[in-house]
């Protein structure tokens, strides 16, 4: 059963099986948001999706980064990155047409950032998510 069914503007409906959210910057003790830290952030929600679902292919949607008029401190200018980290496994029909479509279904895991947490569905998604090239990015799995 899925969480619930996102259109990708391909027209492919997509069904959200597990979704994790967190605080782009919660428990940032010290330092202020910076393109090291975005990086670092990234890298670390990237690696969580790919341990959460081994073998399943990741993909980022990049985050748009902000550079506010501020003081720029030491670790460079104030960088910005939506304020909810979104990690999501979906699945789909096959790709392949010539697998069975009781037997096959395609899976992708989505790390993408948005600005307030809410759960994607239908076409009230992020843009920046119904536009995943599902057909590049997913792969077949037999169930």
């Amino acid at each position: 059963m899925s969480l619930t069914r996102v259109v990708l503007t391909s027209g492919r409906s997509v069904d959200l099986s597990e979704l994790r959210m967190s605080s782009t910057y919660g428990g940032m003790i010290e330092g202020y948001p910076c393109k090291p830290l975005n990086d670092r952030k990234i890298t670390s929600a990237l690696r969580s999706a790919e341990d959460a679902f081994p073998g399943t292919p990741v993909h980022l949607v990049p985050p748009p980064r902000e550079r506010p008029d501020q003081y720029a401190g030491a670790f460079g200018p104030v960088e910005v990155m939506p304020a909810v980290t979104c990690l999501g496994h979906f699945r789909s029909e096959a790709l392949d047409p010539a697998h069975d479509r009781a037997l096959y279904r395609s899976r992708l895991t989505v790390v993408w950032f948005q600005p307030a947490a809410h759960v994607p569905s239908g076409h009230d998604t992020e843009p920046v998510l119904r536009e995943v090239s599902w057909e590049q990015l997913a792969q077949d799995i037999e169930i």
